[in-house]
């Protein structure tokens, strides 16, 4: 005989763990009504017969004639062992489980005792043919989610109460995972009942209605059915739960909850929320806020690793500015900037603009380079104007007086002179804006004086103002080598680069320098530049370049650093975090907690919020991580200690650098599943759309990634030159839908005659 047997399992590690006896019965004695209301609620505490049952299964079998017989299995903890003795009273008053025998075969004289290792329990789970139906896999399966959620119990019992439902399921989702269950999904697809990928955000509920539908699919003589043809459940706790807070249509209200809590209420039918990253551009440009809401951004992320209180509370003003004045709610996330290791400051350029127009293979001009002239916080060009540099004009009345097929001259930095034709002129936010073109190559800067010939050799004067200083970088090719160093001042000159024939630049962080090791492999600026460490020294870490563009690849100021097989310890929350943390509680709607590790980050971010005493600001989890995607499900049953809106972001930019580029679509895909398991909402980040974002043109990847964002709740944009255009086709992606597509498409005509 062969009777379905139910482990423990610990989510720690997400492997069975017999560490608990298990011991299971059958008497005839099953049949009495006085049995159930005796044993009903039998508490699982029960002493061991034999110290020798850890880590084993007692299986008993019995010949009958007319009695149904009926399993009761419950934990019994070693006694022996201290660690399992003082576990033991979270078993105290779970309740008995009743189990249907379903082998007819099963009859033997008198009771035989059957032993079964924690390897046997998987083999039984697995058995095919004559061993076990389909029915005895999903019951088995469903009495090892529930023992494990009585393992976890003091797990769930410290959740917040907004969360234990959904904490349960996780579970759930996660003793589900742990077994091997891929031999029983052809089985479950080949009957049309349910796949097992898709049940995630309601585990139990799907296997007791998938046992229900197969249980009632069965003839009055088949396993598993009273005398009288009534069907006995297998777990009648269990059943009545499954009507109630873990019913399906109650999780799926909570899963949707959960999201308006935390990212709010979307208008429309568009089920996704979109979100884009802003800083300097928006101090800089009245409109730029308006414009991105106008076309469906929906929040606003803020990186702390970049610009300071002033520069946050101005845009913070104008995002809630713009969205009363529009009427369409939108939220604010400040990302904490982390422990993350970047590349330091380099010296500031010269504040010079190229300006280049586009040159044939002989050196022939064959499209003039195009400029937007306009006057400072006037507001961007028209979205279907793409210039190639923008110039802030100071002089109204030399503005008021450019008209189309005007000529104006100017001397650049290097005295050439040089002429821009007026193109058009538009009408914008504060004034007028021209658009001019330039067929030879030209350097502004700042205080370069602009003429327009008048009537009578009078001339008309403007100055362009506000030139931004040239970014500086290094160029890094394959073979070359890089000096990393612990330099404590705030800039490097590149003229300290040459004297070692290497390329230098510096990294404040101490942990790179204390935890490296020759031999680790190192990536620069999300990976696009990748290295080997040759030497190291108690300042400098020297670096040969491994992968690098054709051309080699610009490596420049505030870039990530990323060492993949390092053991280094991070601090998890800065002490710039927490002051920016003072902040963040008072302004935005949610803080992001940049390269989460472990639990003990989610501690301290729970003590600093308490006081502050701010239990409504959402809390973002940023997995960029091998760690943090690891303990995935450890750091979100902690985080769900809180009240706090709670929801998780999948950084693909950091975690295919950490994790394997090879490995990310997988890794994506299983964040995806457990935090739909756990009822929290998701956020997919890094380079949505990047190409359409910097040069106005999308690639077809670009396209399909962005579509697999309707079955997330938000997606985030980078900013760039061409964003207010990829936010409104992204609007366009996430609100179409398969119906919409398919009722476009023209019916195919089907002929007799084939030509």
């Amino acid at each position: 005989m062969m009777i379905s047997a139910v482990s423990v399992c610990s989510i720690t590690n997400q492997t069975m763990l017999l560490n608990y006896g298990i011991q299971a019965t059958v008497s005839s004695d099953f049949t009495s009504p006085k049995f159930y209301q005796n044993f009903m609620h039998l508490p699982s505490k029960l002493n061991a017969k034999n110290s020798a049952s850890r880590n084993h299964i007692f299986l008993f079998g019995s010949k009958s004639g007319n009695v149904t017989l009926r399993t009761v299995v419950c934990a019994v903890p070693n006694e022996q062992d201290d660690s399992e003795r003082c576990v033991s009273h979270h078993f105290a008053d779970d309740s008995v489980v009743i189990h249907p025998l379903d082998d007819e075969n099963s009859q033997v004289p008198g009771f035989t005792p059957q032993l079964q290792s924690d390897t046997d329990i998987q083999q039984t789970f697995m058995s095919q043919g004559n061993q076990e139906s389909l029915l005895d896999k999903l019951k088995a399966g469903q009495l090892h989610v529930l023992a494990m959620e009585q393992w976890n119990s003091s797990r769930l019992k410290m959740c917040h109460w907004n969360y234990l439902v959904s904490a349960t399921n996780l579970i759930h989702y996660l003793a589900l995972k742990s077994l091997d269950i891929e031999h029983i999904k052809e089985e479950l697809s080949s009957l049309g009942l349910m796949n097992l990928e898709t049940i995630n955000p309601y585990v139990l509920s799907s296997l007791s209605a998938c046992i229900q539908m197969l249980n009632n699919s069965k003839s009055d003589s088949l396993h598993g059915y009273t005398n009288s043809g009534e069907v006995l459940p297998i777990c009648k706790s269990s059943q009545n739960r499954t009507k109630g807070d873990l019913a399906i249509t109650a999780m799926m209200k909570r899963a949707s909850s959960n999201r308006n809590l935390l990212l709010g209420t979307l208008q429309g039918q568009r089920g996704t929320h979109i979100m884009v990253t802003v800083g300097q551009e928006v101090v800089e440009n009245d409109t730029h806020v308006a414009v991105l809401i106008e076309a469906g951004a929906t929040i606003f992320r803020i990186n702390c690793a970049h610009g300071n209180p002033d520069i946050w509370n101005e845009i913070i003003r104008r995002v809630k500015k713009s969205s009363q004045v529009l009427e369409k709610p939108c939220r604010v996330l400040m990302d904490l900037a982390g422990p993350k290791l970047r590349t330091g400051k380099l010296k500031a350029g010269p504040c010079v603009l190229k300006i280049s127009p586009k040159k044939n293979a002989v050196g022939s001009v064959i499209c003039p380079a195009k400029i937007w002239l306009s006057p400072q916080g006037a507001g961007p060009p028209p979205p279907h104007v793409s210039p190639d540099v923008i110039l802030h004009v100071d002089g109204q009345e030399f503005l008021s007086k450019l008209e189309v097929d005007d000529s104006v001259r100017f001397c650049d930095a290097r005295g050439k002179q040089r002429e821009l034709r007026i193109l058009s002129k538009y009408a914008i936010f504060s004034g007028v804006g021209f658009l001019a073109e330039c067929r030879k190559t030209a350097y502004v800067e700042s205080g370069t004086v602009l003429r327009m010939k008048e009537k009578r050799r009078k001339y008309s004067v403007g100055f362009v103002i506000d030139v931004p200083p040239a970014e500086k970088f290094v160029r890094l090719r394959v073979g070359d080598l890089l000096i990393l160093s612990r330099d404590s001042s705030d800039e490097l000159d590149e003229s300290t680069s040459s004297s070692v024939d290497a390329n230098r630049i510096t990294c404040s962080s101490g942990y790179l320098f204390d935890s490296v090791r020759p031999g680790d492999p190192i990536a620069f600026d999300d990976g696009k530049i990748w290295g080997v460490i040759k030497g190291i020294s108690i300042s400098e870490v020297i670096v040969s370049i491994t992968h690098a563009g054709p051309r080699g690849t610009k490596l420049g100021s505030e870039k990530s650093v990323n060492i993949p097989e390092s053991q280094i310890r991070y601090e998890g929350l800065t002490s710039k975090d927490i002051m920016d943390l003072d902040f963040v509680a008072g302004n935005a709607d949610m803080v992001g907690i940049s390269f989460i590790r472990d639990i003990h980050e989610i501690v301290v971010l729970r003590q600093e919020l308490a006081k502050r005493k701010n239990l409504n600001l959402g809390v973002i989890l940023k997995i960029e991580t091998r760690d943090g995607f690891e303990n995935l499900p450890l750091l979100l049953l902690e985080a769900m200690k809180s009240p706090n809106p709670l929801g998780v972001m999948i950084a693909r930019g950091d975690l295919a650098v950490e994790c394997g580029w090879e490995k990310l679509a997988d890794i994506q895909e299983e964040i995806i599943s457990i935090c739909n398991a756990a009822h929290v909402p998701v956020i997919w980040a890094t380079q949505v759309l990047e190409s359409l974002i910097k040069s106005g043109v999308p690639t077809r990847a670009e396209i399909t990634d962005a579509a697999n964002g309707r079955r997330i709740s938000c997606v985030m944009l980078n900013k760039g030159k061409h964003i207010a255009e990829a936010v409104s086709t992204l609007v366009t992606i996430l609100s179409s839908k398969y119906n919409k597509t398919k009722a476009e498409l023209k019916p195919l005509l089907l002929s007799s005659h084939i030509n």
